[in-house]
């Protein structure tokens, strides 16, 4: 059965009458006519019955009209759907991010791409950075927000972000008034930090800000999240060195202390968003420009 053949008769039933059904559908009536027969054949019936007093459905015609509106109908939104999925404004993306990203704003950039494409759907995975390169080589994840400072050979990447680490101590410590410290002040105390498992990067990082400052930050609290670092220094058995986006987390029980100025630069928490330029999803590419327009904003 042909859509074309559905046209001629959904305008032959809306009209009643096959010449001003041919020309709603711009074309002669002999077409239209064959075009009716045509589709009789096909369903081994009379759809119409034509007289003197003009054009009506049998009860075959009649049975058939429903059916012919909604098949048309369904295939004009085949259409529009296919088109929208090529342009990427319908799809489905799994995104995943690190924790701290709930700081860095995601969330208002996620609001903002779903109300401009609502008919994407977006499925977020939260994971550890090492956790989402192994995803993305997979091709388990189109995109996801690492905290890396090595792109992984294949990947493309957009800098996000990238932020100065704070001192973060108890609410009660001597040092949670200070206006700034260097991390040689936090020489002797108990040092929370991300597991190197986690994030083998940041992990050795901050071991080298504290080699650097002349001590070795034993012993110390190895935690999969920063939250759970903030969390243990909170209840007052550790200090750490953690991004300043995590000021924002509203933990009570810490304090958030500025590095000294020539301290501060001696590393960078660097997010950055990570895709395998391999898949060419146009629903990835609106994700990735909206990522973009974050970063450049600043």
């Amino acid at each position: 059965m042909e859509l074309r053949h559905l046209r001629c008769f959904l305008a032959v039933a809306d009209e009643l009458h096959f010449g001003r059904a041919a020309q709603r559908l711009a074309i002669s009536q002999p077409p239209l006519t064959v075009a009716i027969q045509q589709l009789e054949a096909e369903v081994g019936a009379a759809l119409f019955q034509r007289n003197s007093r003009g054009v009506r459905l049998t009860a075959a015609g009649a049975a058939l009209l429903p059916r012919a509106r909604s098949l048309l109908m369904s295939a004009a939104s085949a259409v529009s759907d296919a088109r929208a999925a090529a342009d990427g404004h319908v799809g489905r993306l799994v995104v995943g991010f690190a924790g701290t990203m709930l700081y860095r704003g995601l969330p208002a950039m996620l609001r903002n791409f779903r109300a401009a494409h609502p008919r994407i759907r977006l499925s977020l995975r939260e994971m550890n950075s090492s956790e989402q390169v192994i995803e993305l080589q997979h091709d388990r994840l189109d995109a996801g927000f690492v905290h890396i400072s090595r792109v992984p050979a294949g990947m493309d990447q957009i800098l996000v972000s990238s932020q100065a680490f704070v001192a973060c101590v108890p609410q009660d410590h001597p040092l949670a008034g200070a206006a700034s410290l260097a991390p040689a002040e936090l020489a002797g105390e108990p040092l929370a930090l991300v597991a190197r498992a986690v994030s083998p990067d940041y992990h050795e990082r901050i071991v080298a800000v504290c080699s650097a400052a002349g001590f070795d930050p034993e012993p110390t609290h190895e935690l999969r999240h920063w939250l759970s670092v903030v969390s243990v220094v909170s209840q007052g058995l550790a200090v750490a060195l953690v991004p300043a986006a995590l000021q924002q987390s509203g933990m009570a029980g810490v304090r958030f202390v500025p590095l000294t100025d020539g301290e501060a630069g001696l590393t960078r928490y660097e997010t950055r968003c990570l895709w395998n330029p391999a898949q060419d999803q146009p629903a990835l590419r609106l994700f990735l420009r909206a990522v973009q327009a974050v970063a450049d904003a600043g």
